[in-house]
């Protein structure tokens, strides 16, 4: 493993960034942090703005492939395994598994993390209540968790067996339904499963991040 980070991971302590950080400490990728300081505006300035135009939060670079910049979550995750998962660890070799895990990562970028980012804005942000987006969004929000019940009855993982990208990008944003007092209670599939997977090294590191430090994964 090189000495020098390969990937500066630009991010801040969100459920769209802790995915970029453990699919790093997974893969087992040095990784330099780069926090970014959303309250102040950093992720609207020109330098940044160049990594992701759309100036949010993760963004890499990718140093040893001329610098190349990747945003948008689940593009870096796909991106990473493409370039570092020769073995197919994290996506797959195998056309349908490697579907399916596609398929349960763009459930989560479609489905359950809009839908809960908006149950919890109305829920917890919104200046007035508006009892129709709580419900609406709510609803959503646990029918989404349903299905991933559903799907996660009988397996430990949501595809194959073993973890993903599609278990990676689900958990952070499923194990934020706390948030808006979702009671796991009520889905002990998905329970069990973030257990499962919080119980990982490689995830508790990435659940530590960001800090301003070079990381890697052992």
């Amino acid at each position: 493993m090189s000495a020098t980070p390969d990937i500066t991971l630009y991010t801040f302590d969100t459920p769209n960034g802790r995915k970029i950080s453990i699919t790093l400490e997974e893969l087992g990728i040095p990784y330099k942090v780069h926090k970014i300081a959303l309250t102040s505006g950093e992720q609207k300035k020109d330098w940044f703005l160049k990594i992701n135009p759309n100036g949010k939060i993760p963004a890499i670079v990718d140093h040893s492939r001329d610098n190349f910049s990747v945003f948008e979550s689940a593009a870096i995750m796909l991106y990473l395994g493409e370039h570092y998962d020769p073995e197919g660890k994290l996506l797959s070799k195998d056309p349908n598994l490697r579907s399916e895990t596609i398929q349960w990562m763009m459930f989560q970028i479609g489905g359950l993390g809009p839908m809960l980012g908006q149950a919890y804005h109305f829920l917890k942000e919104a200046p007035e209540e508006v009892p129709y987006s709580i419900r609406r969004y709510y609803k959503e929000t646990q029918r989404l968790l349903s299905v991933l019940e559903n799907r996660l009855k009988g397996r430990e993982f949501l595809v194959g067996d073993s973890l993903t990208l599609a278990d990676i990008i689900n958990f952070t944003w499923a194990d934020a339904a706390s948030l808006i007092n979702i009671n796991f209670d009520e889905y002990p599939n998905i329970k069990n499963w973030i257990a499962r997977i919080k119980a990982r090294p490689a995830v508790q590191r990435g659940l530590n991040v960001p800090d301003q430090r070079s990381g890697t994964a052992e």
